[in-house]
């Protein structure tokens, strides 16, 4: 079975994803600085799954890294699924440049930095998938979280323009816009429960959407339609929400 490369392994999402891949059948590189705290998982992949399952260092924000890195693996992928992401809060990133700057390069600049390379080479190939995990902030700027959105809502304009550029070479391109996940990064929040997604959900709803060819992703779906009353509503009202 061909291998997928997950990018950014380490985090919630990312786990439940590998584990519904491995269950059917795909080989995995996992993707994640600090790849010793993935030695433990990856060993529970294989016993459960009876896949191969590869550790590979890679930090999504060093840019020079990642060509080598791609090269170097042992069999190229036929699937690539980056689930990088960091959300500080809003007044942090406000105030402090490096908070701003390391949540643009983790959530836009170094996903596109890999992922520049490896369409070029799914696009000679004519063949593979390229699953991309964005967010439901980047479909609006709210003055609660805009510059984690700003990030998203680039990396999604950067999934589509790569969708319409692949499409003739048979590669398709799926973007996911999780709303609420309950994973490490929204841990101390409350979150409304019907709203709020678990990742294994998320992973689930994954696989499937990328196994059926669709282009975007929203989970939980209701996500999709709460987006849609939001962007429609219009900027004079919009401006004086606190949302």
């Amino acid at each position: 079975m061909s291998y997928v490369l997950i990018v950014g392994a380490k985090s919630d999402i990312a786990k439940e994803t590998a584990r519904v891949y491995a269950k059917n059948g795909y080989n995995l590189y996992l993707g994640a600085r600090d790849i010793a705290e993935l030695e433990e998982f990856k060993t529970d992949l294989e016993v459960r799954s009876s896949v191969k399952v590869e550790l590979v260092e890679l930090d999504i924000t060093a840019f020079n890294t990642h060509k080598e890195i791609y090269n170097s693996l042992a069999e190229k992928p036929f699937g690539v699924i980056v689930v990088s992401g960091y959300m500080t809060e809003q007044h942090k990133a406000q105030k402090e440049w490096s908070e701003s700057l390391n949540t643009i390069n983790v959530n836009y600049t170094g996903a596109v930095s890999l992922l520049n390379i490896i369409a070029n080479d799914f696009e000679e190939d004519k063949r593979g998938f390229i699953v991309g995990v964005s967010s439901v902030a980047g479909d609006r700027g709210r003055k609660t979280n805009y510059i984690y959105g700003s990030a998203k809502a680039a990396f999604s304009a950067y999934l589509s323009g790569l969708r319409n550029r692949l499409f003739e070479s048979g590669v398709s391109v799926l973007t996911v816009k999780p709303g609420f996940v309950n994973t490490k990064m929204t841990e101390g929040l409350v979150l409304p429960q019907k709203l709020t997604a678990q990742p294994s959900e998320v992973a689930e709803d994954i696989f499937k959407a990328q196994q059926t060819g669709k282009n975007t992703l929203y989970t939980k779906w209701v996500w999709r339609y709460i987006m849609l009353i939001i962007t429609t509503i219009p900027e004079f009202i919009f401006k004086k929400l606190s949302i």
